[in-house]
């Protein structure tokens, strides 16, 4: 299935449109030629080829595109495509765990960054890549990446999941009386993941980051990972879970380019990723959340999430040492529930800023919306097909020239290990 997948054109389409994601892959290769030019490549798991394609742009001595899914056809027309490059790309079609090559590579380049990071579990193949093909101090593109982490409050978020489950509270469905599976669909909705986009706004706590050094790492040590939390909170909040996005770092010889898929920063395909308690912690500002996220891979090429958040209440109970919160949550890797949503637009009432700009755009804008009003009022019946799109068209335009209500603060950087020069960059 996994396979099946990445051989059809259409998802290859879905991540070449990233151009977040191909945009910075390209700059990383091509801004580094030096650490290419007159070397040997291994591009591991190629898909359509079109790194392979980029490390022979950059000079690269030969490349192999190693490939497993039926991908692998179109990689071979894609690259013969290009004859001033193809001469010097061979596509191999296995998977890297048994394919045999003819040389060693200097330099691994490959995309194996799934949701969270480590869905799809092709970080292990990429590791193996690593102990079977790559020379003594070669490098790796990318070669290293970072789970981020920050608690999160989205009352909208949480009453939505949880409502999803009120089919089951019907007492008389076609003269049957569900509500005996209530609390198992209640737990089922709370087990998805949320892949969507958020504003960072929802977040209550400065984040932490867990590392994977791609150079260093074992394959075995990615069948289990356990994140120690630790949060100290800024604000009076519920805390509803987790949220998650990820980086990856392509340290090069010339320049250092980070790929994120941090929230404020331009949405990528991978969207970012929260996990949300069906029980969630009442928090001061000042607090410290504490727990761990126990992460266990499993053979669907995925893992199985195992949350746990704890928050101590000062003040009298538990024989005056307060009482503590706890909340735990097991959710699954791999159905996460796509949500896709752009970041929540906040009210203009809670924002002095944005209500000076809207008084300033609202003076400019009356008269022209006006006259766009007038026009739709007079053909408000419209008798005729061209009429009713007519119709339709003045009142699309008067919502496009309301003010843009959509605001988006940038993530703080984070600071990076230290034998890493750094230029944080979002896919520019």
């Amino acid at each position: 299935m996994y396979f099946h997948y990445y051989g059809q054109l259409l998802h290859q389409q879905n991540m070449l449109q990233d151009y977040i994601r191909t945009g910075t892959y390209y700059a990383a290769i091509i801004e580094n030629y030096l650490d290419i030019q007159g070397r040997v490549v291994v591009d591991v798991g190629a898909g359509s080829g079109i790194l392979s394609l980029f490390a022979a742009q950059a000079g690269a001595k030969h490349v192999y595109a190693v490939e497993a899914s039926g991908m692998v056809e179109h990689a071979r027309k894609l690259i013969a495509g290009n004859p001033s490059l193809s001469p010097r790309i061979t596509v191999v079609h296995g998977k890297v765990e048994e394919v045999e090559l003819p040389e060693k590579a200097d330099i691994l380049i490959s995309e194996p960054m799934g949701t969270l990071l480590v869905n799809e579990r092709m970080l292990e193949s990429y590791i193996i890549a690593r102990d079977r093909f790559l020379i003594p101090n070669g490098k790796m593109f990318p070669c290293l990446g970072r789970i981020h982490l920050a608690p999160f409050s989205d009352e909208y978020l949480y009453i939505e999941i949880a409502s999803k489950a009120l089919f089951w509270q019907q007492q008389n469905y076609y003269g049957v009386d569900v509500t005996a599976l209530h609390g198992a669909a209640f737990q089922g909705y709370f087990s998805q993941p949320v892949v969507d986009a958020f504003d960072p706004r929802v977040l209550v706590a400065p984040a932490i980051f867990h590392t994977i050094d791609f150079m260093t790492v074992k394959e075995e040590e990615l069948y289990e990972l356990v994140i120690p939390l630790n949060f100290t909170t800024t604000m009076a909040a519920r805390v509803h879970g987790i949220a998650c996005w990820f980086d990856v770092l392509f340290n090069g010889s010339t320049v250092q380019r980070w790929l994120t898929t941090a929230p404020g920063a331009p949405t990528t395909h991978w969207y970012q990723l929260r996990c949300v308690l069906s029980q969630p912690l009442y928090v001061m500002a000042g607090q410290t959340i504490t727990g761990h996220l126990f992460m266990v891979s499993h053979s669907s090429q995925s893992y199985t999430l195992n949350l746990t958040m704890s928050v101590k209440t000062c003040g009298g109970g538990a024989g005056q040492g307060g009482i503590l919160q706890t909340a735990s949550g097991k959710l699954e890797l791999k159905e996460p529930y796509y949500r896709m949503s752009q970041p929540h637009i906040y009210s203009w009432a809670h924002d002095p800023q944005l209500q000076q700009l809207q008084m300033q755009q609202q003076g400019n804008q009356s008269s022209q919306q006006q006259q766009l009003g007038d026009i739709a009022s007079a053909i408000q019946q419209p008798s005729t097909p061209l009429q009713s799109s007519l119709s339709s068209t003045l009142l699309l335009q008067q919502q496009q020239i309301q003010p843009h209500q959509q605001f988006i603060v940038p993530v703080q950087q984070q600071q990076v290990p230290q034998q890493c020069n750094q230029q944080n960059v979002w896919g520019s």
